[in-house]
């Protein structure tokens, strides 16, 4: 019970951090500039590698090891199987990225702004597992302040590549034509699938307790995914955008950062 409750709590912050961001909309009229979307992407990729590495694959193998398997069994098996899920959905769920043309995903008639929410939901579902295992973690290793240290990192990282994420998304559904109101709920609603995906990984984490390795790496590869498949492209890095590359650097070393210091 103190596993789910801790996973709220973390994933609830992370929600809170994108509705903040979304929020945005009731400030600004505008897009986002260019550059400052491609910083923001990027940052956003550099956290979750750092994440993934740090926060997720090392905690699962060093769990691993601790119950007497190979580490680098469940690290890889829960990474490649983490890829999978998320090349499943990337190619079931209908979805739209912001200045694309056309949706990817089976083709449904919804709307262009229900489409664009989906692709932000997309990336959020990885996060939410990260976190909810991260504090199901720290719960299972109460006695042990870094295990919670690195929870309240990871959920920190992920909370403020969450802030810009939420605006990305409010502000361009404003310009579609939707109310200030609108933009913000949708945007918002965005992240409520970090919540609801952490609870549900803790839970079955709890089910059956050998499996936290295999979810930890599961998470990472998810992660990992969005980052190569989604983030990467749309910071515009195959065209030499010097901003979207500082941008990953520096998410990359404030999530590092944050997880050894606080951990």
């Amino acid at each position: 019970m103190q596993s789910i409750l801790w996973a709220a709590v973390g994933t609830g912050f992370t929600f809170l951090m994108t509705a903040t961001g979304a929020a945005m909309v009731f400030l600004f009229r505008a897009r986002l500039n260019a550059a400052v979307q491609r910083i923001f992407l990027g940052f956003a990729a550099g956290v979750m590698i750092a994440a993934s590495v740090w926060s997720l694959l090392i905690p699962a193998i060093e769990e691993a090891e601790a119950a007497g398997t190979p580490g680098w069994l469940p690290a890889v098996g829960g990474f490649v199987l983490g890829v999978g899920f998320l090349l499943l959905l990337d190619g079931l769920l209908p979805h739209l990225h912001a200045g694309a043309r056309s949706p990817e995903g089976i083709h449904a008639s919804w709307r262009r702004s229900t489409l664009l929410v989906l692709a932000v939901t997309l990336h959020n579902i990885p996060e939410g597992m990260a976190v909810g295992l991260s504090f199901a973690l720290a719960a299972q290793h109460a006695g042990e302040g870094a295990a919670l240290s690195s929870a309240l990192a990871l959920a920190l990282g992920i909370g403020i590549q969450n802030f810009p994420e939420g605006a990305a998304i409010s502000l361009p559904l404003r310009q579609e034509g939707l109310s200030r109101l609108r933009s913000f709920l949708y945007g918002a609603a965005s992240g409520v699938v970090e919540p609801i995906f952490g609870v549900l990984v803790v839970l079955a984490a709890g089910g059956i307790q050998p499996l936290m390795p295999w979810l930890l790496s599961f998470a990472a590869g998810a992660m990992m995914y969005v980052v190569v498949e989604e983030l990467i492209p749309e910071a515009h890095l195959g065209e030499h955008s010097n901003t979207g590359t500082l941008g990953v650097m520096a998410g990359f070393v404030v999530m590092m950062v944050l997880d050894v210091a606080l951990g």
